[in-house]
């Protein structure tokens, strides 16, 4: 069974698969063959390195090593609305922890890609009942309320792929929420954003001291918090498309 795949963007070669403990080096490659150097991956472009980097597989992730001087290569999860990490100039080893990931080179004005799939990630056996009083929960959201649907509306641009886009306006939300919730307009659509800015502890709430403190940017923070956390994803969207059965009125 092997660890990673990892596919080069233009497949030239074809899929590098890597078993735990093996790896693989990816650059324009070497004036002359260097005996041991093992198995790499050629990508003819004059702006990248010829050493530009190593692949190596783990037994539940893999790591990346920049061989740049110069460069800072960013590892995205295309799956995590903008999720990534940078790997800057020389770092050995670095662990990536997505599942599915794509290392951006940056190359003489062009933005070079490796996709790289790691093996699904194991977790814990929940299933064994604790015993005592339950954890209560870091951000206790209920999915059934309308306060749900509106950050669902708000982080839908970037779940979709889209990490940098603008966020949508008031009227924006309200047009995407119609179809589940007819009875939205402008002041609901700015009652649930408040109210989830106490929810998530954004804002102080009506028994702070000082609840009427204004928070900049209340909406990037309500996205940024919801996509770092999770408390939104992309089985989500489905929501905003509901049945008529369950339209909230």
């Amino acid at each position: 069974m092997f660890s990673i795949i990892v596919v080069p963007a233009d497949d030239v070669g074809g899929q590098v698969r890597l078993a735990p403990d093996e790896s693989v080096e990816f650059g324009r490659g070497h004036a002359e063959p260097r005996a041991g150097r093992g198995r790499c991956l050629t990508i003819a472009h004059h702006g990248v390195s010829r050493r530009a980097g190593t692949i190596s597989a783990v037994s539940t992730h893999w790591t990346l090593t920049n061989r740049s001087r110069t460069q800072t290569y960013v590892v995205e999860n295309p799956e995590g609305a903008g999720e990534h990490i940078k790997v800057g100039p020389g770092r050995i080893e670095a662990p990536v922890p997505f599942e599915f990931s794509r290392i951006v080179l940056p190359a003489a004005g062009d933005l070079l890609a490796i996709d790289v799939w790691a093996p699904r990630h194991e977790y814990l056996d929940e299933r064994v009942e604790p015993t005592g009083d339950p954890t209560v929960a870091a951000f206790p959201l209920d999915r059934s309320k309308r306060y749900f649907l509106v950050l669902v509306a708000l982080c839908e641009p970037r779940l979709r792929g889209a990490p940098h886009a603008p966020l949508p306006t008031a009227d924006q939300l309200v047009e995407r929420l119609r179809p589940v919730w007819p009875a939205v307009n402008r002041a609901s659509v700015q009652w649930n954003v408040d109210y989830l800015a106490v929810k998530t502890r954004l804002k102080p709430g009506p028994e702070s001291a000082d609840p009427s403190r204004r928070v900049n940017g209340k909406k990037e923070s309500l996205v940024s918090l919801a996509l770092r956390f999770d408390l939104v994803g992309e089985h989500d969207l489905g929501r905003l498309n509901a049945p008529r059965e369950a339209v909230l009125r």
